[in-house]
């Protein structure tokens, strides 16, 4: 269920091992291309690429990055990703890998199915939904949801099943794309007590750039004169000078939330990505924990289908569980350090100043970022 890139991802790794899929999707495929999305890959989501033999173009366009810039109230720290740990990241954006797999995929995916029910996933799963007006019915061995913090699959599940761990922040990300340079080679993660700022970007002539707003905060507010002047107000004065600004080709405010269903496996029904689990962009941690996800249910049902045994499906849950925990522990840490909350008071500020101070000056810290933000290894069978 679902055509995004954990969806993708799975079937095509699947695909190449011999087993028979079909992907439904609610979109059309230019929708689902069109959303707009970070990406930040992690050394195990590259690798995976690689494995779904759809790396290619990533390898040909994607940016590595040996580090980034964190700054404090205009004090800069670099996490150098390459000298503490020996590890990197890629910036290839969310959209490209969803292209990638796309092109690769064989096997057939429906878009703009509609009505999509899931049935009997308890024993004998099939799928009911419509498409050019007539309705269609899929018989399957196992169904994977992998459509979406909104889609079907979770929403089937009973409420008494299902166990959700949630926080909404107060306030989401306000986010612009424009065609420049990036303001520097690596990501900047500013905090500032007007609030937290990110210089991201796509490609040598697209940048990605961020201000933290309050949740109920309207894009319309926001004119192109008024987000530059903020942006440049969180940074510090040298890379504020350095900024190239110009025309946003796109706008939009993202909300932030840390979300965990338990458990992700009902039957012969399995949650992954975005279905099962939603962190706040802080850490770089969504994609690659879909992406994580997939892999490992990946190999449990290619297991099953080779090996008639069940010993992969059964650890699914706990095995992707353990990993998601540590992914929004982190990403709650970095969003924590980063931003300004409306309760974070006098005494909060200087907490978050000596976690920077201390990070600043603590190699040990410093590893434990990298490790996580590049990505922390799968968990054990």
């Amino acid at each position: 269920m679902g055509a995004g890139p954990a969806g993708l991802m799975l079937g095509r790794l699947l695909e190449l091992a011999g087993v028979e899929t079909i992907i439904l999707e609610r979109k059309s495929a230019d929708y689902v291309l069109g959303r707009i999305r970070a990406g930040v890959l992690e050394q195990g989501s590259m690798a995976l690429m690689n494995r779904a033999q759809a790396g290619q173009r990533m390898h040909q366009e994607g940016l590595i990055h040996q580090g980034v810039e964190l700054s404090f109230d205009g004090d800069v720290q670099r996490i150098d990703f390459e000298a503490l740990i020996g590890r990197h990241v890629m910036v290839y954006g969310q959209t490209e890998v969803t292209r990638d797999l796309m092109a690769a995929r064989q096997a057939p995916t429906i878009y703009e199915a509609e009505d999509v029910e899931l049935h009997d996933f308890d024993r004998h799963p099939f799928v009911t939904y419509r498409h050019n007006g007539l309705t269609h019915r899929i018989d399957c061995d196992f169904i994977a949801g992998c459509d979406g913090y909104h889609g079907v699959s979770r929403q089937s599940v009973p409420a008494t099943a299902l166990t959700t761990f949630e926080r909404v922040y107060p306030f989401g990300w306000l986010g612009v794309l424009v065609d420049q340079p990036p303001v520097a080679h690596e990501l900047i993660y500013a905090h500032h007590e007007r609030g937290f700022a990110l210089c991201s970007q796509r490609s040598p002539s697209r940048s990605r750039y961020y201000v933290q707003v309050p949740a109920d905060e309207k894009v319309e507010a926001w004119s192109d004169a008024r987000f530059w002047d903020e942006l440049r107000a969180r940074l510090n004065p040298a890379t504020a000078e350095a900024l190239r600004t110009g025309d946003s080709i796109e706008k939009s405010i993202a909300p932030l939330r840390s979300f965990v269903a338990e458990p992700l496996r009902f039957g012969r029904l399995f949650l992954a990505g975005d279905a099962a689990h939603i962190v706040p962009p802080t850490g770089a941690k969504g994609l690659n924990l879909a992406m994580s996800d997939v892999a490992a249910l990946a190999d449990a049902l290619i297991e099953h289908f080779a090996e008639k045994s069940d010993a992969g499906i059964d650890a699914y849950s706990a095995k992707v569980l353990s990993r998601i925990w540590k992914a929004e522990r982190f990403s709650w840490w970095m969003t924590s350090l980063l931003h300004t909350f409306p309760e974070t008071g006098p005494f909060g500020r200087r907490i978050q100043r000596a976690e920077f101070d201390y990070l600043a000056g603590s190699r040990a810290a410093q590893q434990s970022l990298a490790e996580n933000y590049t990505g922390l290894p799968q968990e054990p069978d």
